[in-house]
């Protein structure tokens, strides 16, 4: 079987080859055929069994043209996984005012149009907290967001652009952000990460680090099920990042079901379950 694992665009200046090398072998090691393919340049969809956008990094970048692929990727039918419906849910972060409206338990989320002053003011008197975090709601890699204390000036490259304002989750530099890998909606593995000192990022660029958990959380598996099971399909990969947050609930941070690092160096079944679920989907998409 052939598949295609999309890959970012030539120049695209973080590394990727660490995350789309690991999860290829594990597809290799099982039978399959792995292309990286960029993203932006994948023309001849029929060349492939399935399409994977598994490490699709910067996508966030040219969105426009990301979107228009996913429609096209649904239009022609295209063998993709995760599915583009459930993708296009999932490239803007707003979805996580719909999870809370679903009554799952998220970090609670205000989504503006047109960022201003008034919007902190809101967060902050919604969220009764005077340190807020701001970052676009189409992103990744904490690209674009800003930790503002009470008495910070909204950074310029926020003002009157479309955002998220969440209030600052302190816990995370205690604890961490819990990373949980699902494949066909069944718990694999988890990591932690944590960030520097002095910072809010737990992303290894921004100096953070990320470390196995052998046991996540109670009840954070139950919690990312829950969440999972609200999207519009179901995932055949899927990372959920939960929180703690400053009394203790567990809160979904984010779900990364596009092109989220799946740490499969850190399975105990060194990517299994993973390359079970993507033959699953590969054995529904030819039959």
């Amino acid at each position: 079987m052939r598949l295609a694992i999309l890959v970012p665009e030539p120049g695209y200046p973080e590394p990727w080859r660490w995350a789309f090398d690991v999860e290829a072998q594990a597809l290799v090691n099982s039978g399959c055929s792995v292309e990286p393919v960029v993203w932006s340049k994948l023309d001849d969809a029929s060349a492939y069994d399935l399409i994977l956008p598994l490490v699709a990094w910067g996508y966030h970048l040219d969105y426009p043209r990301w979107i228009a692929l996913l429609d096209r990727a649904e239009r022609e039918s295209w063998p993709m996984i995760n599915p583009p419906a459930l993708l296009r849910w999932n490239s803007d972060k707003a979805y996580l005012t719909n999870l809370a409206d679903g009554g799952v338990s998220s970090v609670p989320t205000l989504a503006v149009e047109s960022c201003c002053d008034a919007d902190l003011e809101e967060g902050r008197r919604r969220f009764n907290s005077e340190w807020l975090v701001i970052k676009p709601p189409v992103a990744a890699s904490a690209f674009g967001a800003h930790r503002l204390g009470p008495k910070d000036e909204l950074p310029a490259e926020s003002l009157r652009r479309p955002m998220i304002v969440q209030p600052l989750i302190e816990e995370i530099a205690r604890t961490g952000e819990f990373s949980l890998m699902l494949f066909d909606g069944e718990y694999s593995h988890a990591v932690v990460k944590r960030p520097r000192s002095g910072d809010f990022r737990v992303q290894e660029q921004h100096g953070g680090t990320t470390l196995l958990c052998d046991v996540p959380p109670p009840g954070a598996i139950a919690l990312a099920k829950q969440a999972l099971a609200a999207g519009p399909s179901r995932a055949t990969y899927a990372r959920v990042d939960v929180v703690s947050d400053d009394e203790g609930v567990l809160r979904i941070m984010e779900l990364e079901l596009i092109e989220p690092a799946l740490f499969l160096d850190h399975a105990p079944d060194r990517g299994g379950a993973f390359t079970r679920a993507v033959l699953a989907s590969l054995q529904k998409a030819t039959a």
